[in-house]
């Protein structure tokens, strides 16, 4: 039995995103179109189909998420090159993005992070949305 003290979700939260560098919508489009970073849909099927896609973006459902971009993995997707590739990861509002950023970073992906405020900030911003 563990003698830690057990933290709450938002102190989790406040923890992961210390040790992220959290990206802007327009920043992560810039990035996304000059090629320089992967930006990864993990939102479950019923928002991606009521909300739309970010076109470009690969969709990788959360519970997979650490098989298809651990560049050692057997599962891995095309895309997972090197530890060294910018993930930019995004789920609806910018809250399990932040948890499945730092298991990236914990698997050697160190510029993995995440949208701030997730697809309804893209989304808000006018950036690109398809269906």
């Amino acid at each position: 039995m563990s003698t830690e003290t057990p933290v709450g979700i938002d102190e989790l939260l406040a923890q992961v995103r210390a040790d992220l560098d959290r990206i802007e919508a327009d920043a992560a489009h810039d990035a996304s179109r000059a090629g320089e970073a992967l930006l990864v849909d993990i939102r479950y099927a019923a928002l991606r189909e009521r909300d739309g896609l970010i076109p470009g973006a690969l969709v990788v459902e959360r519970n997979e998420l650490e098989w298809r971009l651990d560049p050692q993995g057997s599962h891995r997707s095309p895309e997972a090159t090197s530890h060294d590739l910018h993930v930019v990861v995004f789920c609806n509002e910018g809250y399990a993005s932040s948890l499945a950023a730092a298991s990236l970073r914990q698997l050697g992906l160190h510029r993995a992070t995440d949208l701030v405020g997730g697809f309804q900030a893209w989304k808000a911003a006018g950036l690109p949305v398809g269906f």
